[in-house]
């Protein structure tokens, strides 16, 4: 009688602490198990797989390990972004003029470059030899581009506006500086929440190199290929 009892008991905390319902949607590695929660019973809980296979778990198995119920993603009608991207290091540096003037024509940038130049030169009126890089305070073209990308987000249109909208900067590592956004989409339903999201992702990697940034990539075959050939002909 263990897995009875075991079943029962587990039965009746997953009820009472609302745990599960039919209709869930569950993920459990542990038991293959990643679909909609079809039938619960006394002592097993089925789950029919975004793959159309079904797989019966111990009803005790989702009290005594964890689990991942979707149910409140539903509930609140919205998918979470957290994806970083790597900013390669070596192109981090100061912004020219020539980028300051090309940067205060980006709509979604334009306010910002008007306010923080005019907080800058302030700042820069009590500081001796503020025209030299390491003294005073300058724009960084990765500074700017953060403050773009967090602009063009809150603006587009597969975004909630009354959740929060982050541009963050996570601890650099060998792949260079990770920009992580941080933000949730208006549907959660998963097709449309991956087009959102490929939408803005598609736009960082298509824009950065207009800030004179360079999206992190380890050497390929290609790369190789193509700094051999620039060598041959230097040597030439």
């Amino acid at each position: 009688f263990k897995d009875s009892i075991l079943g029962f008991v587990a039965g009746v905390q997953l009820t009472t602490n609302d745990m599960l319902r039919i209709g869930d949607w569950v993920e459990m590695p542990k038991y293959n198990a990643d679909g909609i929660v079809t039938e619960i019973t006394l002592n097993t809980v089925k789950v029919l797989n975004a793959n159309k296979t079904k797989v019966t778990i111990p009803a005790y198995a989702l009290v005594s390990d964890s689990f991942i119920n979707w149910r409140g993603v539903h509930e609140v009608g919205a998918r979470h972004i957290k994806r970083a991207i790597h900013i390669d290091s070596n192109t981090i540096g100061f912004c020219t003029d020539e980028m300051i003037e090309k940067f205060r024509k980006i709509k979604f940038l334009s306010d910002y470059m008007d306010q923080k130049l005019e907080e800058i030169q302030e700042f820069n009126a009590n500081v001796e030899n503020s025209s030299l890089l390491v003294n005073g305070r300058h724009l960084t073209n990765v500074g700017t581009f953060r403050i773009y990308l967090e602009n063009y987000i809150k603006n587009h249109p597969g975004i909630r506006k009354d959740m929060t909208i982050m541009v963050r900067q996570l601890a650099p590592d060998e792949k260079g500086l990770p920009l992580q956004i941080y933000a949730y989409s208006t549907t959660s339903v998963w097709v449309d929440f991956e087009k959102a999201q490929a939408d803005i992702f598609d736009h960082i990697y298509a824009v950065a190199g207009e800030f004179g940034l360079r999206i992190f990539q380890a050497p390929s075959g290609y790369d190789l290929r193509t700094s051999i050939g620039e060598n041959e002909k230097e040597a030439m």
